[in-house]
Order: structure tokens, then C-alpha cells, then sequence
């Protein structure tokens, strides 16, 4: 026990894998060498007409590191990379100025450094370094702080802008991104904020990547236990369903019967043109007076007896046109986005010949999804 408690400790020494290929990685070598090239002959050209010394500081170096290798990174944004650099140069400077003792100084710029970047919302690591440079240097001149290290900052991140946009990287790159119309409320921005506070602790990446990559994850593995599971492997076979002109009291009557929340509407051939759902009876009464909800569906269902009739009489008249059908031999898998983020309820499928073959509904995709993940009996 002792050895594996110790073995587990060391191999939190090591590195984990890096997942990304060998044309990402020469993106972001090349990306370093440019943009580090272009920052640096810049500078030195601005140096001679200001008459600086210095024109190229070593913490860009590592800020070059996260603009082209991590440009998804909070901690790599342009204002991460400008605010963080010539901040910690002002309380590099500063403490090189007031404090006497080099040793003191350099602990006082860098933790200072750290705490003003937290509340100026710039972290960056490169930052430390700058404060760090500044006292080992003696730099007291707070003009510094303007050349060379927030020139040098913001030349970087412009060549980071273009290169990263050249190559197909989002830069600056979008922290909180706004959920999409029709998104699932599986989970919320609001749920992973409540998550990250309770880890307190900084994430070197976006709430929005962070939220892409659990998607996704979730996705995979879907695709993992269903397997090669298709459409017509969970469907319920030779579904209810109702023609254009279907009175609407047939239509729900089927629905009471049956115990069925949505009905396909096909045409004489049995192709789909449409679905009807509760919620489509329902948007046609008043529903901003919640009494006599009861007398007001009956009313509609009711069929009119006359020649002209001011409210819907069919189930084509009130149905939804737009529906989203799949066929048969469609993976299950890929149902996925359609019930959890489409806002789909049920998903009428069709045979070869674009003809009705059957009904996936939510519940039939959960017990599809349980069969798979449900261990077998020994």
C-alpha cells in the first residue's frame, strides 16, 4: 500500500500526453518565431528615435509561448497578455524604487504583481517575470513600464491577432460564449460557474471551451455504449397516425386513448408532412386565463356544424409543417443533438421510400440508452 501510495505521488511529476498533432505543433513554433521576429524589429526599430537601451524584454518570450501554442487560454487573451506585462512592470518598477534590499524587493514585485493582475483581470504567468525583470535590472524609470514592456506587449499580440486568425485559431478568443436558441438545459453557464467557485481554483481554459469539451465528451460516450444501434432498432413499429383532413376531435381522442403526446400527419402515399403534438391544441386557446382551460379544448375539438367556421377544424390547420424525420437505418447516436439540444420530443422515421416506418420518441431513446449502459447479468 505503502509503495502505491508513493508510486501514485511521482506520477504526479509527470507530464500528461499532449493530445494535439504534429501540424498543430509547427503552427505554433512558427507562430512563436514570427510573431516574436516581428514584435522584436519593431521594437528595436521604435528604440532609436526613443533613445532606449533596452528594447526587447525576456518575459515576451514565454508570453509568445501562450498567444501561438494556447490561444484559447484566459491567460493568453490580449488583455491577459498587455495588462499582465506592463502592470507587473509598474510594480516591478515601483518596488525597485522603494525597496532597498533586492531579495525583499523581488518577493514584494512579484506576489504584488500576481495580486494586481487578479483584480485587474489580466493573469498571466510572463507577468511575474516582467515584475521579477524590473527589480533584478534596477529599472526604476516608470516610462519603462510604457517601452519597452507594453510596446513590446501589444506588437506581440497583434502579430498573434493575424498569424492565429491566418491559421484557422480563434484569437482573441471568445471567454463566455452565448448559448444558441433552442440550446438543452442539461446544463447551464450558471451550473458550470457554480462548479468552477467550488473548485477555486484558475483553469487554463474558457468557460465556453470547457462546456464545448463536455458536450462532446458526452456525445462520445453515447456513441460508445450505443454502439451500431440504428433507428429501426428502437422504434416503435407502425405508428398512430393522422391524415391533413383528420378532425381535430378524432385526433385528440387518439391522443387520450392511446396515452400519446404527438401524432405524424401523412399524406394518402404515407409520407410525413407534417406532426401534431398537445402543444399545438394547446397554442390554440387562451391561455393567459387559466380558468376553463377544459371547456375552451372542448370547444375546439368540437366540430362545427356549419358551412363556416371562425376556429381550426383539421389537424392541418393546426399541425406543425416543419418536422424533423430521420430514417431507419440512421445511427441512434445520432439522435442525440435532436432530443437534447433540438427541443425534440418525437422523431418520426421513414423507410427507403420516404414513407412512415415508425416513432422514436424521448422514452424510447432513455430505455435504448439504459440497455446499453445496463451491466450484464453474470
Amino acid at each position: 500500500m505503502r509503495f502505491a501510495a508513493l508510486l501514485t505521488h511521482a506520477r504526479a511529476w509527470l507530464p500528461g500526453r499532449t493530445t494535439v498533432d504534429a501540424r498543430e505543433r509547427l503552427r505554433a513554433v512558427l507562430g512563436a518565431g514570427i510573431g516574436l521576429l516581428v514584435a522584436a524589429l519593431l521594437s528595436h526599430w521604435l528604440a532609436g528615435p526613443l533613445h532606449a537601451s533596452v528594447w526587447l524584454i525576456a518575459p515576451l518570450g514565454a508570453s509568445a509561448v501562450l498567444v501561438f501554442a494556447v490561444p484559447a487560454s484566459p491567460l493568453a487573451q490580449p488583455w491577459s497578455v498587455i495588462g499582465g506585462n506592463t502592470l507587473s512592470a509598474v510594480v516591478g518598477i515601483a518596488a525597485a524604487n522603494w525597496i532597498p534590499q533586492p531579495e525583499l524587493a523581488a518577493a514584494v514585485a512579484v506576489a504584488g504583481a500576481i495580486g494586481l493582475m487578479f483584480s485587474a483581470r489580466c493573469l498571466h504567468p510572463p507577468g511575474g517575470a516582467a515584475a521579477l525583470l524590473a527589480v533584478l535590472t534596477h529599472t526604476t524609470h516608470f516610462s519603462s513600464a510604457l517601452f519597452p514592456f507594453f510596446t513590446n506587449s501589444l506588437l506581440l499580440v497583434l502579430a498573434g491577432v493575424a498569424y492565429n486568425t491566418l491559421t484557422g485559431r480563434r484569437y482573441p478568443h471568445v471567454q463566455v460564449a452565448a448559448r444558441p436558441p433552442g440550446s438543452d438545459a442539461r446544463f447551464s453557464q450558471a451550473d458550470i460557474d457554480a462548479v468552477l467557485a467550488r473548485y477555486n481554483q484558475v483553469l487554463d481554459i474558457s468557460r465556453d471551451d470547457l462546456e464545448s469539451l463536455i458536450r462532446e465528451t458526452e456525445l462520445e460516450s453515447y456513441k460508445r455504449r450505443l454502439g451500431t444501434l440504428s433507428c429501426a432498432d428502437i422504434m416503435s413499429n407502425v405508428p398512430i397516425s393522422v391524415e391533413f383532413g383528420t378532425p381535430l376531435q378524432e385526433a385528440w381522442a387518439l391522443m387520450h386513448e392511446r396515452h400519446i403526446k404527438a401524432l405524424p400527419v401523412t399524406d394518402r402515399t404515407r409520407r410525413v408532412v407534417g406532426i401534431v403534438t398537445q402543444a399545438d391544441f394547446f397554442r390554440q386557446l387562451d391561455l393567459q386565463h387559466h380558468e376553463g382551460i377544459a371547456a375552451k379544448l372542448r370547444d375546439l375539438i368540437r366540430a362545427t356544424r356549419t358551412v363556416m367556421s371562425s376556429k381550426p377544424e383539421v389537424v392541418g390547420q393546426i399541425m406543425t409543417r416543419q418536422v424533423r424525420v430521420a430514417s431507419a437505418d440512421r445511427p441512434v447516436v445520432d439522435l442525440v443533438p435532436l432530443f437534447s439540444e433540438g427541443g425534440h420530443h418525437h422523431i418520426p422515421i421513414i423507410d427507403d421510400e420516404k414513407r412512415l416506418a415508425g416513432m422514436i420518441t424521448q422514452s424510447d431513446f432513455v430505455r435504448a440508452l439504459y440497455r446499453a449502459v445496463r451491466p450484464e447479468p453474470n
